[in-house]
């Protein structure tokens, strides 16, 4: 069974990273930012859920490719002030759409990351789980 309230509020570091990025974080230090809530989303889903760990992760992060998506697209202007090396994309016409089209692309990509971290913290939280037993 899914934990809809849980996608629901893991996916607001989207909306959060949606936002900042559109003006106060560069594109040379998001990486890090990302690993930091990917590793700790992926302990919330661990510890939160019983089952589904991998699909958990990857709705989160589909969930997380709709608000950045969003808030790329109407804040465009500033982002794209805010990231010039955003303009060299080979697009014509419709820079938009690009990122319209690229936002389902990246969520499911880094779904797949995102899923195998929160998979791989629940054999870790299961491994614990067995060794305190066991003492």
């Amino acid at each position: 069974m899914l934990n809809w309230k849980l996608i629901f509020r893991l996916s607001l570091f989207g909306l959060f990273m949606g936002l900042t990025t559109v003006t106060l974080i560069s594109s040379n230090v998001e990486p890090i930012f990302w690993f930091a809530i990917f590793i700790y989303c992926a302990y919330l889903i661990a510890k939160n859920c019983s089952s589904n760990y991998f699909l958990h992760g990857f709705l989160v992060s589909m969930a997380n490719s709709l608000w950045i998506t969003a808030t790329h697209v109407i804040f465009y202007s500033s982002y794209m002030a805010s990231h010039p090396e955003m303009t060299a994309m080979p697009v014509h016409g419709h820079p938009r759409l690009m990122i319209l089209g690229m936002g389902p692309i990246f969520g499911a990509a880094f779904g797949l990351v995102l899923g195998l971290f929160a998979y791989i913290a629940s054999k870790a939280f299961t491994f614990r789980k067995v060794y305190e037993n066991d003492q």
